[in-house]
């Protein structure tokens, strides 16, 4: 196993623990698992989620924004809005409405 695998890994496990109807950042996961600056490195490893067992709800991770940066990775035009909205999150033109509201930061919640 590589260090990225093992970095991957990391991040599938903290990614599988975010609430129903809750979202959090690359850079929130990063951060949590102390590499701070590697917000993209969590962008690739949600980029390479789908093939993951057990599943790994991509969809609740997002920019620091709040805005849907990885949805063209998800199979249809608008999955990743429809996944979010499925779970009572409001998304309009592809940013998270009240973010603030539905943010979840793994380093208050772990």
């Amino acid at each position: 196993m590589t260090k990225n695998d093992n970095f991957f890994d990391k991040v599938y496990d903290v990614a599988r623990q975010i609430p129903f109807g809750r979202v959090t950042s690359y850079g929130a996961i990063a951060t949590y698992l102390g590499s701070a600056r590697s917000a993209r490195m969590v962008g690739w490893a949600m980029n390479n989620s789908g093939n993951q067992q057990p599943e790994v709800p991509a969809h609740r991770v997002v920019n620091k924004k709040g805005l849907l940066t990885g949805k063209h990775h998800f199979d249809g035009t608008n999955l990743m809005q429809q996944l979010l909205e499925s779970e009572g999150i409001k998304v309009i033109d592809n940013q998270i409405q009240d973010l603030d509201t539905v943010f979840w930061n793994p380093m208050n919640e772990l």
